[in-house]
């Protein structure tokens, strides 16, 4: 059987599955925020459980408002990472009514916008939003790798996790579809409590750098830097203080871009 989503209609599961107990997106965010000169007013944009968003809260002291498309995610957020102020909304269609210091996509959150259109109105909503000389810091899978490769993807992986007394086992298959530019994925839910599979398809779109630094330039964005590792979920993984690369073919990348213009409404 198909389902919508097993992980974002379920937020306990997903922190189980993608633990992060030492903060490291978060902290790498910040060690990019205090780098930078960003002021305090920051938005997470595809914010999820809101762990990220209420370190930067907490820990940093920033001043967060979390948006995602999902009420389910939101709703543990406020529960379980308070704080920020968690508001649903669609990435390529938010209309706040305030200007932030910064932007933050992580984990791939940009790369859900599948189209040239989809892209350039998240970018258009992020330069309405920032502040004049306002950040934009993403953190994604990176085109120059998948699309790249010569070779078969890697194997289908395996992954087992306990939840409210029942252990789950997922199997995830990655495919590149070239002509739409996506990372498909397929992810198979197997339970130990005689449940039927749960079959789940997502996609990223894959943008290589200098595609990249053309849709950012159309917004009214300087790219200041656009770098493969380290970050959070590279290996080795970021460690405070640890300088950026100067290479982009590994298969993450980091993105810290400026805002140059400004909307004028």
């Amino acid at each position: 059987m198909t389902s919508g989503n097993l992980l974002t209609d379920t937020p306990e599961l997903y922190e189980l599955r993608f633990p992060d107990p030492d903060h490291l997106a978060a902290r790498w965010a910040e060690s990019v925020l205090d780098a930078y000169g960003a002021g305090p007013r920051v938005l997470d944009i595809g914010c999820g459980t809101g762990r990220d968003a209420a370190w930067l809260h907490h820990r940093a002291g920033r001043r967060v408002t979390g948006i995602d498309a999902s009420e389910t995610m939101l709703a543990h957020a406020r529960t379980h990472h308070p704080g920020p102020q968690y508001i649903r909304a669609d990435m390529r269609e938010f209309d706040l009514g305030h200007r932030f210091d910064a932007a933050l996509c992580l984990d791939s959150a940009l790369l859900y916008c599948h189209t040239n259109a989809d892209l350039e109105a998240l970018l258009s909503r992020c330069r309405d939003h920032l502040t004049p000389g306002g950040l934009l810091i993403a953190e994604m899978r990176n085109a120059a790798f998948f699309l790249g490769r010569t070779g078969p993807l890697e194997a289908p992986r395996t992954d087992t996790v306990t939840h409210d007394g029942i252990t789950r086992t997922s199997r995830t298959v990655l495919r590149i579809d070239h002509g739409a530019q996506l990372l498909r994925r397929t992810r198979t839910w197997t339970a130990d409590d005689g449940s039927p599979p749960v079959e789940q398809h997502s996609a990223w779109r894959l943008l290589f750098p200098q595609e990249l630094r053309h849709h950012l330039a159309a917004q009214g964005f300087e790219t200041l830097a656009l770098y493969d590792r380290p970050g959070p979920r590279t290996e080795p993984a970021w460690t405070h203080g640890a300088p950026p690369a100067d290479t982009v073919d590994s298969d993450r990348l980091h993105l810290i871009a400026r805002l140059t213009e400004t909307s004028t409404t």
